[in-house]
């Protein structure tokens, strides 16, 4: 509240009081709005224009586990030589399991490899969850390898390696041996056990 006093220095005052800050403002609550309204949609304007980052490269990890899902799929799904598609492509849905040993300890397969969160988008080939469920849903997805499913994975997968584990790799499509896992189209499988050794 303001008190201003009477111009002859008499007892005589007013006081004037403001219920709202805005009541302060020029034009009251409809300048108030009109000028919010502005802000907001130069904002709006501001951020629509903002792009998201370029996806970090794809790289194979020659460590030992545990290996987590990368973060930009995006990237390895290209260097898988699949196709990035909405999350929401679930055509000719099916799985296979896998279970991978390194040095007589389980490894987790874990959520979300082949799955690009940040851009929604997904290869023919990824995991939901640390089950060990590889899904093939969406276009392409017969023909998809075990090579690939790695490549999305970013970890280093050859005859002799898997990781940093370089003593022997061993690969049981359905509980046979392979002597060609790389050539292994994940859709004939149900199950592939992955032994390796440092």
């Amino acid at each position: 509240c303001t008190s201003v006093a009477a111009a002859d220095n008499s007892a005589l005052t007013s006081v004037r009081c403001h219920s709202s800050i805005l009541d302060l403002v020029p034009g009251g609550w409809w300048s108030a709005r009109v000028t919010l309204a502005a802000v907001l949609i130069m904002l709006s304007s501001f951020t629509s224009c903002v792009q998201q980052a370029a996806p970090a490269p794809a790289l194979q990890r020659s460590t030992p586990p545990p290996w987590s899902a990368p973060r930009d799929a995006v990237a390895y799904i290209e260097a898988a030589g699949l196709e990035p598609q909405p999350v929401s492509s679930k055509a000719s849905s099916r799985f296979t399991e896998l279970r991978v040993i390194v040095d007589k300890a389980a490894v987790e397969v874990p959520a979300y490899v082949g799955i690009d969160r940040v851009r929604a988008l997904q290869a023919a080939v990824h995991t939901h969850d640390a089950s060990g469920q590889i899904w093939l849903e969406g276009r392409g997805a017969s023909d998809i390898t075990l090579d690939q499913f790695f490549m999305l994975w970013g970890v280093r997968f050859d005859h002799h390696c898997l990781g940093s584990a370089c003593g022997g790799v061993e690969v049981r499509i359905d509980g046979v041996v392979t002597t060609a896992p790389h050539e292994v189209r994940l859709s004939e499988t149900q199950r592939i056990d992955i032994t390796a050794t440092a």
